[in-house]
């Protein structure tokens, strides 16, 4: 019995003294194996990266020969030569949207080590700080005479109760430490994880490259085919292909959540709104035309199972009911397993941006409970549908335009065109992200398309044809 409290006193400060030693080794035993992958994942990083630069210098180079072929006048060679540059910049947009994902996941699976290392960490300084409060119970448990008269000197006592101390404001400041790596850590798996659903969303669209690659090898051959190279040729089937007015203004006009329209009705719209916008018409015509492109590809779904709930299911059920619409019976886009859905009409806009567009606020404010408001409408005091409908065309028309020139589309230039359509895709920060432009691009050659038509409708028919 007189032997008992000096041993039980002794694995006291013996468990301070071994936990002072994990917590000042501690990191340093596991600080090499977390973080020893990160030299590789980096390399192989910056060598994606390096592919990923000499790719989007092709793809300039692609673009600086379209700029200079399309400011000629028409020729075969001309076409000939643009159709190669498109062909050859949309299959490097896909080469390089690819090596972009495969960096993102790279990325996501060095932050995802890294947490697991810091988790290891972390259990090892809370087993630490377990074992720490375990033996601070049974200190203070034994009474200070016993355990004062269990060390071997009154000297030892006061430096095994400095060391315990000590510990335990190691441990303390480690967990700390730890808990906000972790966190930031986590962020920043988040930011990329966000990054790479963005990505490979993409990859849907990607398919509509292809599918435009498909088909203009096929307008370069048949050019070829029935030309046999000869400049004469190309004239004369330029001049017997060009349509009439009449035929473009019968022609449908495909539109996504929406039935056909006329071009001349699409037209109708597209120039209204660019009276009360100031955006151009063709570049409207342009957007709704891509937009209806990707919704098609999207498809038909659920507003139950497809919205993100409940930022747009709420605005949504708010939107149908002020309409008088049955929302399960309305047509939205599909999620897919990259991400949301729930777009409406030929526009494609989901229900929270189209609620700020169409004049709904929250009753009372913050509370997310949507009310129409016909004081705040900007859709429909200028197309008179009160409240507007995102599936009818005049005001998916009207409510396009209005972001658009929000966007800088009212300065009617390449660039203030260009920028708004990539404001339209994925929000103004991503205007300068290489790995998006093909979208911009691909409106712009929609908009020249229609402005093509549209000079025909105007009677100024061009020198080319509007293909």
């Amino acid at each position: 019995m007189g032997t008992q409290p000096r041993r039980r006193g002794v694995c006291v400060y013996s468990v301070a003294r071994a936990l002072l030693l994990v917590g000042v080794c501690g990191a340093a035993l596991l600080g090499p194996s977390v973080f020893a992958q990160s030299t590789n994942t980096d390399a192989y990083r910056a060598q994606l990266q390096s592919q990923l630069n000499q790719l989007e210098a092709q793809i300039a180079s692609q673009q600086k020969i379209l700029d200079v072929a399309q400011s000629q006048d028409v020729s075969l060679s001309r076409d000939i030569t643009i159709l190669n540059a498109q062909i050859a910049q949309a299959e490097l947009s896909i080469k390089a949207r690819n090596l972009a994902i495969q960096e993102l996941t790279s990325g996501i699976q060095d932050k995802q080590n890294t947490i697991f290392g810091l988790n290891t960490k972390l259990n090892s300084e809370l087993q630490s700080l377990s074992a720490m409060l375990r033996a601070e119970d049974q200190l203070d448990a034994t009474p200070l005479m016993v355990v004062a008269l269990s060390s071997q000197t009154l000297s030892d006592f006061f430096t095994d109760a400095q060391s315990f101390d000590q510990i335990n404001t190691q441990i303390q400041s480690s967990f700390t430490q730890i808990t906000a790596t972790r966190a930031a850590t986590q962020q920043e798996q988040d930011d990329l994880q966000n990054q790479l659903e963005e990505e490979t969303q993409l990859r849907q669209v990607q398919q509509l490259q292809e599918q435009q690659i498909q088909s203009q090898q096929q307008q370069k051959q048949q050019i070829l085919a029935e030309t046999k190279g000869q400049e004469k040729s190309y004239k004369a089937i330029i001049a017997q292909n060009q349509k009439s007015a009449a035929q473009i203004r019968t022609a449908l006009f495909q539109l996504n959540g929406s039935a056909a329209i006329p071009f001349a009705k699409a037209l109708d719209y597209a120039t209204a709104a660019g009276k009360q916008t100031g955006i151009r018409p063709a570049f409207l015509l342009g957007i709704i035309a891509e937009e209806s492109n990707l919704g098609e590809n999207v498809g038909t779904g659920s507003w139950t199972v497809d919205m993100k709930a409940p930022r747009d299911t709420v605005p949504f059920k708010a939107i149908t009911a002020s309409l008088g619409l049955n929302p399960d019976t309305m047509p939205v886009s599909k999620k897919q397993w990259y991400g949301y859905g729930g777009a409406m009409g030929p526009a494609q806009f989901i229900p929270s941006t189209w609620v700020g567009l169409a004049g709904y606020v929250q009753q009372p404010s913050g509370s997310g409970n949507w009310v129409y408001d016909a004081s705040s409408d900007r859709v429909g005091k200028r197309t008179g549908n009160t409240p507007p409908n995102p599936w009818n065309p005049q005001d998916a028309f009207m409510a396009a335009a209005l972001y658009l020139t929000d966007s800088g589309a009212g300065s009617q230039t390449s660039s203030g065109e260009f920028k708004a359509a990539m404001c339209y895709l994925a929000g103004c920060g991503n205007v300068g992200n290489k790995s998006l432009q093909f979208y911009g691009n691909s409106v712009a050659a929609l908009a020249r398309k229609y402005q093509c038509q549209i000079d025909i409708v105007g009677g100024n028919p061009g020198s080319t044809s509007c293909n």
